[in-house]
């Protein structure tokens, strides 16, 4: 579970991004003036690129380097409208453009403050990201979705009243800002969520009253919507999802219907609309991701061993971690050019990154690395773009 996020208003309002505030600002520029809504219309019709048809200029935006996005995005509303559309990241996988950045939630040595920062391939820190609107959360979800990240719901304490949250905040890492997206139907706190067919679902978790919660919710870019759909079939807090061919797979976590710990996993199928039930899931997960089409998880009862679970025949086998000393280092896990980054868990600085390479000759699959975030990983997401 992510620790924390700490961040400030912004003076955006609800359900409203980018291309919202744009037609907003048409909107009022036309009170004042009758001929300034036609200009500021035309602006957004007008060629990307003068003398060039849209088809090229789109092309040749695409071409430009990612660290130079947020810059084009304030040429004009036609850039920025491109630049945060699906189009642009197409135009982006045709060209051979697509950069992977990893973004890392960070907690300082005294756990005092967070933060998000921006890691390359490399392991060069790009930038830090600008705070988050909203209190300060614990037991949110991270996904990604179309090259945006999502900040959902949570944990927070307002003026010494604590309460989960329904609120979903986007990180557009194209134009570097963050937006307001609409509210989940049910406010919750650790929680499973994961992206599966250009859809983002939440599932379980505790309720506005510290309930156990079965309901789950669909998100839609498109339509900015969440919509309830089939019920898990038990309450389930304290677990995870991911993605794994087309399906969503929920995991670890307690339920109402276990003692301790659940090992059942959760398998729901978006064409069909109904749940399925596998038996032999990990438990006490404190860390997951998923690399080359499998789910990675490390257990909290054994820190020396990759369990990796493969839904082509789903079937689980251990890895062992190359580690001496303590038995009780934890990592965090994160993904880069194909490769799986265990970032540790300790203060020490001394400790190097581990890098796990599933593609990599017999023997060769661990090595170390200098990709290394500046404070303690609470959690990570990568994205293309």
């Amino acid at each position: 579970m992510p620790g924390f996020v700490r961040g400030k208003k912004r003076l955006t309002e609800p359900n409203m991004c980018l291309s919202a505030q744009v037609k907003q600002e048409i909107l009022i520029h036309s009170k004042g003036n009758p001929h300034s809504s036609s200009r500021a219309a035309d602006e957004l019709e007008s060629p990307l690129l003068p003398g060039l048809p849209d088809d090229v200029a789109k092309y040749c935006l695409a071409l430009v380097p990612r660290s130079s996005f947020p810059a084009m995005g304030g040429v004009c509303k036609r850039w920025r409208s491109f630049i945060q559309s699906k189009d642009f990241l197409t135009e982006r996988k045709i060209a051979g453009m697509l950069e992977e950045w990893l973004y890392v939630l960070t907690m300082d040595s005294e756990g005092k403050e967070s933060h998000w920062e921006v890691l390359d391939c490399l392991g060069q820190k790009h930038r830090l990201l600008p705070p988050m609107p909203g209190p300060e959360k614990v037991g949110f979800g991270v996904t990604v979705l179309n090259g945006k990240l999502l900040v959902m719901a949570g944990y927070s304490v307002i003026n010494g009243t604590a309460t989960a949250s329904a609120d979903v905040y986007q990180y557009d890492s194209c134009l570097n800002r963050w937006c307001k997206l609409a509210d989940l139907n049910v406010a919750r706190y650790d929680f499973a969520c994961a992206e599966v067919n250009g859809m983002v679902y939440v599932a379980g978790g505790y309720g506005i009253e510290g309930e156990s919660l079965d309901t789950v919710e669909l998100y839609d870019p498109d339509t900015n919507k969440w919509n309830l759909i089939e019920s898990l079939r038990r309450p389930r807090w304290g677990c995870f999802a991911c993605g794994l061919n087309g399906k969503l797979y929920v995991l670890g976590g307690r339920s109402s219907f276990t003692i301790g710990n659940s090992r059942f996993v959760d398998v729901y199928n978006p064409e069909k609309h109904t749940w399925g039930e596998m038996k032999n899931g990990c438990v006490m997960v404190t860390a997951h991701a998923v690399l080359e089409k499998k789910l990675f998880c490390m257990e909290w009862k054994n820190q020396r061993k990759l369990a990796i679970f493969n839904p082509e025949d789903n079937s689980w086998k251990m890895v062992p971690v190359p580690l001496t000393g303590s038995a009780s280092i934890g990592f965090r896990f994160g993904i880069l050019a194909g490769k799986l980054l265990l970032f540790s868990v300790e203060g020490d600085p001394s400790y190097h990154t581990l890098l796990y390479d599933p593609n990599a000759a017999p023997g060769s699959e661990w090595q170390t690395s200098d990709i290394k975030p500046s404070g303690l990983c609470l959690c990570s997401v990568t994205i293309k773009a």
